[in-house]
């Protein structure tokens, strides 16, 4: 049955469809950008049934509560029930119970999670958007067979999260799913030569793996071996027109994914692998990983399923939603 809608201003809507009014459990999740805040009502079936997006309060934490406030209650009001309030955040959880958030300058240092749960009077759940971004795909009803999902962004940088029985595994400190952080393999020397500059990353290390194998380090590392600077796009469009510099990359590019790749299997053993991020796009990476990644497995290992992401932009929000997911079983 399809959902109807009743305007009552440019600011509210109220769903008139009873189906829904009788229904289960409604779940609201919100990404919270440095530019925006989206909040997606996923119903008891995990589908998405409305959505919204705000401008983000950067500098004014009265506001950025305000504003979540406002959303949660309009989705009351929407759904006809109190929904549960996930929050994918671009930063990480505190100890104390504040926020790491350098993109959002007003919720950094802010006690956002026991604020939130005071003014809307229920549980807020709070978690980095990468693991939000693995936990929307290890919801996917297909996905859900498998207990243990490892997700990996390439995007800007590298990162992502670890999903176990449908839980996502913070860590002690949170940073569980910080890929990008490992420093390159001593294999890929070989590859990229002895003497390839250990570059500084923005975590203050050198040599981090997510300057070599995001998507900045594929046209980085496009750069330093061939004098000129391309975008990842158009590098893909040569690579596919059998440009013999782009092909050379390529084949530069995928062994030392393969070799990075290649030791979090060993160390994480996922039944299944989902990629995210804007090289998940380059439909090459997949057959080419399939390929690969044996070679640098343990002999007995068999390698898992590896799959591009399902649920594109919308997988923070979905995730977000889903973080209270893990007092259930999967579906």
């Amino acid at each position: 049955m399809a959902y109807q809608y009743e305007y009552f201003s440019e600011r509210r809507m109220v769903l008139i469809n009873p189906l829904l009014n009788k229904g289960g459990h409604m779940y609201y999740g919100f990404d919270m950008g440095g530019t925006k805040i989206e909040l997606g009502i996923f119903d008891a079936d995990l589908q998405r049934i409305w959505h919204k997006r705000v401008a983000t309060p950067k500098q004014d934490y009265s506001q950025l509560l305000q504003v979540f406030t406002e959303l949660t209650h309009e989705a009351d009001v929407f759904c006809g029930t109190q929904g549960s309030v996930g929050i994918g955040i671009p930063g990480l959880p505190n100890d104390d119970g504040t926020l790491f958030t350098a993109n959002v300058p007003a919720a950094m240092g802010k006690p956002l999670q026991a604020d939130l749960c005071r003014i809307l009077e229920r549980e807020v759940r709070i978690d980095n958007d990468a693991n939000c971004f693995a936990l929307s795909e290890a919801w996917d009803p297909e996905f859900q067979a498998y207990p243990s999902v490892l997700g990996i962004i390439l995007g800007t940088g590298v990162g992502g999260g670890i999903i176990l029985n449908g839980q996502v595994v913070t860590g002690r400190n949170h940073i569980a799913g910080e890929f990008g952080h490992f420093r390159l393999p001593l294999d890929t020397l070989d590859v990229l030569g002895a003497d390839i500059p250990r570059v500084t990353c923005g975590c203050g290390q050198r040599g981090c793996i997510e300057n070599y194998i995001s998507g900045r380090g594929f046209e980085w590392m496009y750069a330093h071996f061939y004098g000129h600077a391309l975008p990842a796009a158009q590098i893909i469009e040569y690579y596919y027109a059998g440009n013999v510099q782009a092909i050379e990359h390529v084949e530069r590019f995928m062994a030392v994914l393969a070799i990075c790749l290649g030791n979090l299997l060993t160390i994480l053993d996922p039944h299944l692998v989902v990629i995210g991020g804007g090289l998940s796009n380059f439909e090459h990476l997949y057959q080419e990983l399939e390929q690969r990644l044996p070679a640098h497995l343990l002999p007995v290992a068999r390698l898992p399923r590896i799959e591009k992401a399902r649920y594109g932009d919308a997988g923070g929000v979905r995730g977000a939603a889903f973080l209270h997911l893990s007092d259930r079983n999967p579906l």
